[in-house]
């Protein structure tokens, strides 16, 4: 028999996120998004939780307790709350898990205690390009190897550079494979230009330039081809449950604004056109749902899931345009005004398709 409730630890998290979600995101959600950046006080607060913590290694200091399922859980409904705040939130994942896993004992000694502290410390993914025939798994930026070091040459863009941050893990092409450095932000030949974006306001990214940029041999993680790609799906997956969550607020705003909006004396609920879209949105949010935990599932197991978080990932993409679109459909020409939520959450996934490596879980 297939359960699809979750236990008892796992409903005691989405409570508490979904409470966080809702008292400390959603008040200053359009704050951040006007303002460029999540208010530091929420990120603070979310740290505390432990939100990313539990999920690295207990021998530096995290709570050991690694699950795809529990991650896009927390993914879901910290996105219900805001998506651009929730990804600033889950920003220290980007380079942490990669280095917990895959790290020498020394990079992991640098890197997670620094992610572990006390103050909130943003992490980042260098993954995306900007080309039109950009492939995950076969990247332009290069690393070559010159004695004890490793050059690294590139283009990269989408990359969370929230302020505060140390470190940058970047994804290149080593000969035929794919490898992963973690780079320190200062580092000489790297250079940053803001990108201003349509939605995700409130997470900063950059366009990323690596020109000659030497690293020791000891900040390239210890990771196969095939680590580097189990680490991609996990990030399908991640974005793929943000996603949801995102879908989810639109679909439930357009709902309660559907129940309380009158013409002609009657809720616009009553209408058959409405009635039907939201009932629509409802199934098709289900729907994606699974798909992400089938394949946040399958990672836990061990098992080959690139296939099923691909599809949780292109499923999501479409049905929280599809869901943001109709929400906004719904509140008419209110939808279309900065004073109500669903013109926010259609900005934030219109280029969901695009947002590959801005979470991890």
């Amino acid at each position: 028999m297939i359960d699809f409730e979750p236990t008892e630890e796992q409903a005691l998290i989405i409570e508490t996120v979904r409470q966080f979600a809702e008292n400390e995101i959603r008040p200053v959600c359009r704050e951040a998004d006007e303002s460029g950046r999540p208010p530091t006080s929420v990120v603070e607060a979310a740290h505390e939780l432990g939100l990313v913590a539990n999920g690295l290694p207990e021998a530096h200091g995290g709570g050991g307790e690694r699950s795809a399922l529990t991650g896009a859980l927390i993914a879901e409904e910290l996105a219900w709350g805001d998506l651009a705040i929730a990804l600033a939130i889950l920003s220290p994942a980007l380079h942490g898990l990669p280095v917990a896993d895959h790290g020498s004992e020394a990079l992991r000694a640098r890197v997670l205690p620094g992610l572990l502290g006390d103050r909130f410390v943003p992490g980042s993914l260098a993954l995306v390009e900007p080309r039109f025939d950009f492939d995950v798994f076969h990247p332009q930026s290069t690393a070559r190897r010159d004695g004890d070091h490793y050059v690294l040459d590139g283009l990269k863009c989408q990359v969370p550079w929230l302020d505060g941050g140390r470190d940058v893990l970047v994804v290149a092409a080593e000969g035929g494979a794919l490898a992963g450095f973690v780079v320190s932000r200062d580092a000489d030949g790297l250079a940053t230009t803001p990108e201003q974006k349509l939605g995700i306001c409130g997470l900063p990214t950059v366009e990323l330039t690596l020109s000659g940029v030497r690293v020791p041999a000891e900040a390239r993680l210890d990771a196969s081809d095939a680590d580097l790609r189990r680490m991609i799906d996990r990030s399908r997956v991640a974005l793929a449950a943000a996603g949801i969550g995102t879908a989810r607020a639109a679909f439930e705003v357009s709902r309660d604004y559907a129940k309380e909006r009158e013409t002609f004396g009657q809720p616009i609920a009553t209408r058959q056109a409405i009635a039907f879209k939201l009932a629509d949105m409802a199934i098709e949010i289900d729907g994606a749902r699974l798909l992400v935990w089938e394949a946040a599932h399958a990672i836990d197991r061990g098992e080959d899931a690139s296939r099923l978080a691909r599809l949780a990932y292109d499923q999501t993409t479409r049905i929280a345009l599809t869901v943001a679109d109709g929400a906004v459909q719904v509140f008419g020409g209110h939808g279309y005004i900065r004073d109500y939520l669903p013109e926010l959450h259609l900005r934030n996934v219109a280029g969901f398709a695009g947002f590959a490596g801005l979470a991890l879980v």
